[in-house]
């Protein structure tokens, strides 16, 4: 005979209670998946701001696009 998977040390749980932990013991494992890819129509990363960095003429620099 085999030995079991889980033995219970203390304490009485019931029925529900060890069918419950034994779900969770046993459950199979969730596969990663991959995020989806957006397409670049929906990349919306082009209309942020790169940062300003300050220095001698920033203030020159803050008018233009990058």
């Amino acid at each position: 005979m085999s030995e079991p998977v889980l033995r219970v040390i203390a304490g009485n749980p019931s029925p529900e209670e060890l069918a419950a932990v034994l779900a969770a013991v046993l459950r199979p494992q969730a596969s990663v998946a991959e995020p989806e890819r957006t397409s670049q129509w929906n990349d919306r990363s082009h209309a942020l701001r790169s940062p300003l960095t300050p220095g001698p003429h920033a203030w020159r620099a803050s008018a233009r696009r990058s």
